[in-house]
Order: C-alpha cells, then sequence, then structure tokens
C-alpha cells in the first residue's frame, strides 16, 4: 500500500512539474508593437563606395555635394551608410584597382566621379547600382546607351550643361572682338574632352575664331603646353578636362604675366584665376546625384529607368579680380548677362 501511495503521489506530481516549467511569465510589451522591447531594432547600414580620378575643387565639391544629399535624406555616416572613398590620384592602374576592389566588397552602391572613374567602375561592378559624376558624355564613354533610358544598373549626372560651351564662346566672340586665334591646352587621349574640344571647335568656327590645340597626356605638361601658346593666340581656353585642371594654377600664372585673357569650362577655375565661364557650382552636381542615390536606396529606382540628369542652373561667372590682373574692363554690357550678381566674383565674394 505505502508503495502504491507513493507512486500515485508520483504520477500526480510529474504533470504538475511539467505544466510549471511550461509556464513563463509574458515578455514586456512593446508599445510601439514591434516584438521584444528589450531588443535593440537592427539597422540596415548601406555600403557606398566613392571612386574620385583625381584631387581638384570641382571633383571634391562634386564628392561633398553628393553625401550632403544623403545625409539630408536620413543617412548617417557609420550608422545606416558606410562611406568607402578611393581616389586613384590620376594613376590608370590603381584607378582600375578600385573598380575591382568595390566589386569585390559587394557594395550596395558605387559612386564614380569623373569619366575615367566611371568607365573602371561600370567595367567591374555588375551586381550592385552605379552612379557617376562630373562625366561630360556619358553616351560616347559608352556608360549607358542613351541620356533618357540608360539602360541596366548605371545613371548618374553629367556635367556638361548642352548650352554651356556655346553661351561662353558666344561671349568670347561678342565682347572680346580682338581674339581671332584661340588656344585650347586639353588631353583629347580622354573621351569626354575630346567630345569637348570638338565641340568647342564646332562653336568657334561659327564665329571665324581659329584654334590652335596644344595637346598632354598627364598634368606634368600643362605648363610647357600653355607656354607653347604664347605669341600664337589671342586667348586660351580649357575644357572640363581633369589632367588640365589639376594644374591649372600654371595656366593662371602664365595667362596673367602675359596678359591673356583666359577662359575655362568650370566655376571653381575661375575662382581660382580664370577670367569667366558659363557654369554651376560643382556641390549642387553633386548634390542632384545624391538625391538620385536616395531614390535608388530607398524607393527602389532602377538606375536604368532612370535619366541622366543635367546641371539645372546655368549662368555666367565673371572673375572681377582676375580682369584687374589681366588688364580686361569688365562692360556693363558683360555685367548685364550675369543672372545672379553674386557671380560676378570679388575677393570673399568668391
Amino acid at each position: 500500500m505505502k508503495t502504491s501511495a507513493k507512486l500515485l503521489s508520483l504520477l500526480i506530481a510529474v504533470p504538475l512539474m511539467i505544466a510549471g516549467c511550461g509556464t513563463k511569465a509574458p515578455a514586456p510589451a512593446n508599445p510601439s508593437g514591434g516584438g521584444d522591447a528589450s531588443k535593440p531594432q537592427d539597422k540596415k547600414v548601406v555600403k557606398i563606395g566613392i571612386s574620385q580620378i583625381v584631387e581638384h575643387p570641382s571633383l571634391n565639391a562634386t564628392r561633398e555635394g553628393f553625401l550632403a544629399a544623403l545625409k539630408d535624406n536620413g543617412f548617417k555616416d557609420k550608422e545606416t551608410m558606410q562611406v568607402d572613398y578611393q581616389n586613384a590620384q590620376g594613376d590608370s592602374t590603381t584607378n582600375l584597382t578600385i573598380g575591382q576592389k568595390f566589386a569585390a566588397d559587394k557594395k550596395d552602391l558605387v559612386f564614380a566621379i569623373a569619366t575615367p572613374s566611371a568607365q573602371a567602375v561600370v567595367q567591374n561592378v555588375k551586381d550592385a547600382p552605379v552612379l557617376f559624376g562630373g562625366v561630360s558624355d556619358p553616351v560616347s564613354a559608352k556608360l549607358v546607351k542613351s541620356l533618357d533610358k540608360p539602360g541596366g544598373s548605371v545613371t548618374g549626372a553629367a556635367d556638361t550643361h548642352p548650352d554651356a560651351i556655346p553661351k561662353l564662346i558666344d561671349f568670347i566672340a561678342s565682347d572680346f572682338p580682338k581674339v581671332k586665334k584661340i588656344g585650347i591646352v586639353a588631353n583629347e587621349g580622354e573621351a569626354n574632352v575630346a567630345f569637348m574640344v570638338k565641340t568647342a571647335e564646332a562653336a568657334f568656327a561659327k564665329h571665324n575664331i581659329q584654334v590652335v590645340k596644344a595637346s598632354v597626356t598627364n598634368s606634368s605638361e600643362v605648363k610647357q603646353a600653355a607656354e607653347s601658346l604664347v605669341g600664337r593666340v589671342d586667348a586660351i581656353y580649357i575644357t572640363l578636362d581633369n589632367t588640365v585642371v589639376s594644374a591649372v594654377e600654371s595656366i593662371i600664372k602664365l595667362a596673367n604675366d602675359k596678359k591673356i585673357p583666359f577662359f575655362s569650362s568650370d566655376r571653381d577655375t575661375v575662382e581660382k584665376g580664370a577670367l569667366a565661364t558659363y557654369g554651376f557650382k560643382y556641390y549642387d552636381h553633386g548634390y542632384q546625384a545624391g538625391k538620385m542615390a536616395v531614390e535608388i536606396l530607398k524607393n527602389g529606382s532602377k538606375p536604368g529607368d532612370m535619366k541622366v540628369s543635367y546641371p539645372d542652373k546655368l549662368d555666367l561667372i565673371i572673375n572681377l579680380d582676375a580682369a584687374k590682373q589681366l588688364g580686361v574692363e569688365v562692360t556693363d554690357s558683360m555685367k548685364n548677362k550675369v543672372q545672379d550678381k553674386k557671380n560676378l566674383l570679388s575677393g570673399s565674394a568668391k
């Protein structure tokens, strides 16, 4: 009987023990309705690669504008985005290696600044969206099939407004009637530069202005190329040419010493000491590309369906201090062509 009583007690106790083990206090409710409040919510960190061919103000400003657009739309560095910035410093081998590195790293998005960088990235990165900036002719550079329908996983912001080169050359022809020959220092080994030089030659020809070219292949040749134009031309002009712009100080000094009007295709070079351009702020250009990145990362937009953008602000920019250095009178007619008077640069007004 004692054995039977003990057995009966055990049979009753075991289910109770099992039931007790299976009972847990309910987890604290999450006021937001997102589950266990004690667990931090995971944040997706997007990996962004930025490839830049060389250091110079226009390209740096493009990068800064791009990152600003991302930050303005909720992407925080080291919290919700991880930025890997690589600069090739003008070296073609390094440039290609950067593209290969980004492909191996499986970036969520890559931003390539300038045509050589974009070409290297597009050649290597196949599994992530690619945006470009600082590219003058993305079709000729074989980055996209067309400007309206890029196709594939590539799109971006082109930095050549269709009217920029013709407007500047019209300005030179109308306000500098003594300019009959103009020198162009250029590295036509870059596809975008060759395109812009060809465009400029056609525009100068309409005004019967003869073009004298001084070719370079790297930045160390810029000074000598510019010097070769002295006595042969009435003015000097450069395109959006990374090779030339990276050594543009030598042209500015030569122009001032020899009193040769010097025109550029970018605002930053005018701020440094060139006389004039029809241009825009590269920060705004980069910001445009950054907004495209936001569309892709936040809204799932496909690069191939996004039109290539152009700068939406184009204005005549004149450096008044450079004009004084060159002995050039900035007439009322010239000033009246400047829409935003802040683009009459002088000292801190730059």
